[in-house]
């Protein structure tokens, strides 16, 4: 049975810097994505990051440049490091795995195993 568990979340002040985890197991190939999702208060869950089994990543134009998305196969554990944080980058932080084929990443509904969450607090 697959099992994603996220940590690292915390309350930083704008400017600040967190680096998530996402340490998978249950599984002993390679997901084909990888991702990070965040869904603030009353708002629907984004597409933040993600990393597909051929090393491609893609950034939402809202995180590029800040944050940076990493997998060490080794370990089965997915990175995110958030660098230069604001206050509209709080929200409770998810990390999603898809086995089998991969379209483009972005979309949550290709994901079929999600961690519980870690949220994020940014203070202005």
């Amino acid at each position: 049975q697959v099992r994603l568990v996220e940590s690292g979340g915390g309350s930083v002040q704008a400017g600040g810097s967190l680096r998530l985890s996402c340490a998978g197991s249950g599984y002993s190939y390679r997901p084909s994505c990888m991702a990070w999702f965040r869904q603030a208060v009353g708002k629907e869950r984004e597409w933040v990051a993600c990393i597909k089994a051929d090393n491609t990543i893609k950034y939402a134009d809202s995180v590029k440049g800040r944050f940076t998305i990493s997998l060490d196969n080794a370990k089965n554990t997915l990175y995110l490091q958030m660098n230069s944080l604001k206050p509209e980058d709080t929200a409770a932080y998810y990390c999603a795995a898809r086995f089998g084929y991969c379209s483009t990443g972005i979309n949550r509904y290709d994901y079929n195993n999600w961690g519980q969450g870690t949220q994020v607090t940014v203070s202005s």
